[in-house]
């Protein structure tokens, strides 16, 4: 998936700035497209920042892709717009493909959800993310290598086993699958799965309070006879933790 205006931006740049050369090439090749390809990664962008920069300020136009996903988004670039935001150097988004978006739009979920990104690999990190990301009512993004998925289902098990899980793998690829299930009935996967994968774990189901109707009638007759009917609304409101 790409847009007309991200074809034609990234024709019109004098360098792009990809992960990996092989596989941005394959996307220009399929479109023709005969640009300087430059590495651009987390092991080097602090190195050629600098050069990148000075192109910049030259007034040439310079593109940065990822492999897969959005640069900055759990992959490299905040770095360069850092620099570029303190340089006051104009930096403009090309939207495209973003398996964030593309899964919850078919998720089924609500329309409320916070984006997470890659977890903690270690059992101990992990365990206290999760413990403190439970509490809140969102749904939640988050990304995961298709290899730890076993591992990371255990713990949702554990933290978030009322709610729903989503899995989407390999978003607006060739293989792209997806996969839906209560989590507390989630089974481990047998067979590794390969590929991207972006998992959504749906919000907390609130669960509804049963009300003792006629309880509720005999504190109201009862409180009536001392207070304003105003009072009592509010005082069994708070009591019971009901609605007025």
């Amino acid at each position: 998936d790409i847009t007309i205006r991200a074809l034609k931006i990234l024709k019109n740049s004098d360098l792009i700035l990809c992960e990996d050369t092989r596989h941005t090439m394959k996307l220009l090749n399929n479109y023709n497209i005969k640009n300087k390809l430059v590495s651009y990664h987390k092991f080097n962008e602090k190195k050629v920042s600098h050069n990148i920069i000075k192109y910049l300020k030259e007034g040439k136009i310079l593109s940065l892709v990822s492999d897969a996903g959005t640069p900055t988004l759990s992959d490299p670039g905040l770095l360069l717009v850092k620099e570029c935001i303190e340089k006051k150097i104009n930096i403009y988004p090309v939207p495209g493909a973003s398996s964030i978006t593309a899964s919850y739009s078919i998720s089924g979920f609500e329309d409320q959800f916070m984006y997470y990104g890659f977890l903690p690999k270690k059992e101990k990190e992990l365990n206290n993310v999760l413990s403190k990301i439970q509490k809140n009512d969102f749904a939640i993004i988050f990304f995961i290598p298709a290899v730890k998925i076993n591992f990371y289902l255990e713990s949702f098990k554990k933290y978030f086993s009322d709610r729903k899980i989503f899995i989407a793998r390999e978003m607006t690829k060739i293989h792209e699958t997806f996969y839906r299930e209560n989590l507390e009935d989630v089974e481990l996967f047998k067979t590794p799965l390969k590929g991207e994968l972006t998992v959504i774990i749906s919000k907390k189901k609130i669960k509804k309070q049963l009300v003792d109707n006629f309880d509720i009638k005999n504190q109201a007759k009862k409180y009536l006879k001392k207070y304003s009917l105003k009072d009592v609304v509010e005082l069994i409101s708070k009591k019971e933790k009901i609605a007025k």
